[in-house]
């Protein structure tokens, strides 16, 4: 299982995002961007931290990817 925690990518966002793939993920990051944080599409430099984000559940490493203030 797949995990992203959106408070790694943006600060403060306590949202998790869960799937059986990183494309999983992906897709269900992509609509929270929409209806959370709106917008519209994800830009190449916030998807890169996205992904860097998104860890194997039970992951204890820290997996900040940065913010995007």
């Amino acid at each position: 299982m797949k995990v992203l925690k959106c408070g790694d990518v943006v600060p403060g966002c306590k949202a998790e995002m869960r799937g059986e793939s990183e494309h999983d993920v992906l897709r269900q990051a992509a609509a929270h961007a929409r209806t959370a944080h709106n917008m519209d599409s994800i830009p190449p430099e916030v998807l890169s931290k996205v992904k860097r984000a998104i860890h194997d559940e039970g992951d204890a490493k820290s997996h900040k990817a940065g913010s995007l203030h």
